[in-house]
């Protein structure tokens, strides 16, 4: 892959991060209140005196907005928005696929074939209808390459796993098929370059710095909203 493709690639992050990561991120932070949260009475003082060291209604506050906002809460809006980066993705590669169940074509940068790639978040994010689903498609995509006298490859037909490299037994059930890709494998298969995947990861996180975006003084803010709460309803 040509590097402008992928400096094209690494804006198309920071863009995807700057319209549909953060203001999502940032809009669940704000609509937080406390009846948003399935408290455990049995262990949120306990949490709040481990943290802070006290049981105030701030350290309460913190206990509770800090692994939603920081956690929680990033990880639904990621899984749920990542077509949209998928798409871009696809449109900068040139590799748009109309073939059901195919999200990207791309000329493997190791092996110089054309690959056949449902691309999916994270290594944790299927399930079992997800596997009949993918397999499905895949066993449709060869019978057609059969049928046309297409020179099609189990190997060329993969799923494309952006981040991580734990993958579920969901996973596993489909590579003793067909190749599943995570994290560096996945991109240096798209790009031909084995850091690239740390480039990216690094750039979403410049997106913050480049816009200003002050998270602790948002987050603070919120905890204080929250401890006045507490306060009023005389704890937790």
């Amino acid at each position: 892959m040509e590097e402008s493709q992928k400096l094209a690639i690494l804006e198309s992050g920071k863009n995807f991060f700057r319209t549909a990561i953060i203001p999502n991120h940032i809009n669940n932070l704000m609509k937080l209140e406390l009846k948003n949260f399935n408290v455990n009475p049995f262990l949120i003082n306990y949490l709040a005196a481990f943290l802070c060291g006290d049981t105030t209604p701030e350290s309460l506050a913190k206990a509770l907005v800090y692994p939603r906002v920081l956690g929680t809460s990033l990880n639904t809006t990621f899984g749920m928005q990542t077509q949209i980066f998928i798409s871009e993705l696809s449109q900068i590669t040139g590799g748009a696929s109309g073939i059901d169940g195919i999200d990207i074509e791309f000329v493997d940068a190791l092996d110089g074939r054309r690959k056949y790639c449902q691309c999916k978040a994270g290594p944790q994010t299927i399930n079992n209808d997800d596997v009949t689903t993918i397999l499905g498609h895949f066993k449709k995509l060869m019978g057609k390459a059969r049928i046309d006298h297409l020179k099609l490859n189990f190997d060329d037909l993969i799923v494309g796993v952006l981040y991580g490299d734990k993958l579920s037994s969901n996973y596993k059930i489909i590579a003793s098929t067909y190749p599943v890709y995570a994290g560096v494998d996945f991109w240096e298969h798209l790009t031909g370059d084995r850091n690239f995947y740390y480039r990216l990861s690094k750039v979403f996180g410049e997106v913050v710095e480049e816009d200003n975006i002050d998270g602790s003084k948002l987050i603070l803010d919120k905890v204080k909203e929250l401890a006045e709460e507490i306060q009023e309803k005389g704890g937790l």
